[in-house]
């Protein structure tokens, strides 16, 4: 086990170069299963989620070769099915994406209920209602998600939730389904696009993705491609509420601005000042910020991905900030580790009410998952003092080179392994 050490105080100042969206990669490697081919992936992060899905792809029968750093050769052409017991898949929620795409080019997969951030409810049942729309029976017993068909036959599908992984599992098995599927009501995240990208790139026929009705016209065969992931935009924005809580003038580069939208104009409310810059951004922070509200939504809405984060970055705002969580009613663990830190905020079921106080001071605080991590990173980066966050292996899932771009703009923070 390893902890991070950060010394608060540090203004920042340079240049972060932003990676590949995790949330983009963890979908795009399972979805190489349907090429039956090779297929080449590039600006991947470097990051334990892409290592495990990459592991898991081996085990199935994969030939995995990483070309260079952020790039890797996956020829799925051995593969005979898409089996991922409890082992594989308690690692991370990505893991469902087998069965979208087991189903799609096997009619047959076998998933081990996914593991994951415990962040709240996260529930499949849209993912099954799509399965079975076109034509599929899924059973769960003894924890193992089993999903087959004869065939798979398009259908017009209406997700009851706006579900970005529905969406995409639903976009997987149908690829080479018979006739037309229609998703209604569908994600729109930048990473559902990509997606769309990703397949037609193998032959796929997909239209309408980014909006919320998509178009899936089914083909007999996908083959291999080469293709490059989106820049990560929750790795962006926290990279910008960093820089807004630290202060000091950061260059985010290597970004989709329209992507950071939501997050840009509620840290210009606050008083940051963003400028956009082509594939950068500019963020510049000085002096005291105010308190604003956040909501978080739905793509384009204010990511729920950056609400813990953002949090952080209200705990020292002049004023009172109200957040509500509208994605994941578990995703304020954080809540009590800024607590310790001085935070003054109380939780009433889905709302947090923040009373910004003047410092926050450093202390020993827990990741309890991803995102809450990279809150308390935020945090540390701006107390007063020294910060110890424990559980890293939380953060290594979702951020490359995470002190190695911090320390380059100026913070101070290491890595120590935790000694009994």
């Amino acid at each position: 086990m390893e902890k991070l050490i950060i010394e608060g105080g540090k203004k920042l100042n340079g240049t972060v170069k932003i990676s590949g969206f995790k949330n983009a990669a963890v979908a795009i490697l399972p979805a190489t299963v349907l090429a039956g081919d090779t297929c080449v992936i590039d600006n991947l992060p470097q990051i334990s989620d892409v290592k495990i899905l990459a592991d898991m792809l081996s085990s199935l029968g994969a030939n995995v070769k990483e070309l260079r750093p952020n790039t890797l050769q996956i020829n799925t052409t051995a593969m005979e099915g898409c089996f991922a017991d409890h082992d594989l898949a308690k690692e991370l929620r990505a893991s469902y994406y087998l069965l979208g795409a087991g189903l799609g080019r096997f009619k047959k997969a076998k998933v081990a209920y996914p593991g994951g951030c415990s962040i709240g409810s996260r529930p499949i049942d849209q993912h099954i209602k799509g399965f079975e729309a076109m034509g599929a029976s899924v059973s769960i017993e003894h924890g193992i998600i089993t999903v087959e068909a004869d065939k798979l036959v398009g259908a017009e599908i209406y997700l009851d939730v706006v579900s970005v992984g529905a969406t995409i599992n639903i976009m997987l098995a149908a690829v080479m389904a018979e006739g037309t599927t229609i998703i209604d009501n569908a994600a729109k995240e930048p990473h559902v696009v990509d997606m769309a990208n990703f397949l037609n790139c193998m032959g796929a026929d997909v239209k309408g993705a980014g909006t919320d009705v998509i178009k899936i016209k089914g083909v007999e065969k996908l083959g291999g491609c080469i293709h490059t992931v989106i820049p990560d935009q929750i790795e962006a924005g926290t990279y910008m509420i960093a820089a807004a809580a630290a202060g000091g003038d950061v260059l985010i580069d290597n970004v989709i601005p329209k992507h950071l939208d939501a997050i840009t104009a509620k840290l210009k409310e606050m008083g940051v000042t963003v400028i956009e810059n082509g594939e950068s951004l500019r963020v510049i922070s000085s002096g005291r910020l105010k308190s604003v509200g956040i909501k978080t939504l739905v793509y384009p809405g204010f990511p729920t991905d950056l609400q813990q984060p953002m949090s952080s970055l209200l705990s020292t705002a002049e004023g009172t900030g109200i957040v509500t969580e509208t994605i994941f009613e578990g995703r304020f663990k954080h809540v009590d580790e800024l607590k310790r830190m001085g935070a003054d905020i109380k939780v009433d079921g889905r709302v947090a009410v923040i009373h910004g106080v003047e410092n926050l001071t450093g202390a020993k605080v827990s990741a309890s998952d991803l995102r809450a991590g990279a809150s308390l990173i935020v945090a540390g980066l701006a107390a007063k003092g020294e910060t110890e966050i424990e559980n890293v292996h939380y953060i290594d899932r979702g951020y490359d080179q995470l002190e190695q771009k911090l320390i380059s703009l100026g913070a101070s923070i290491r890595r120590k392994k935790e000694t009994n």
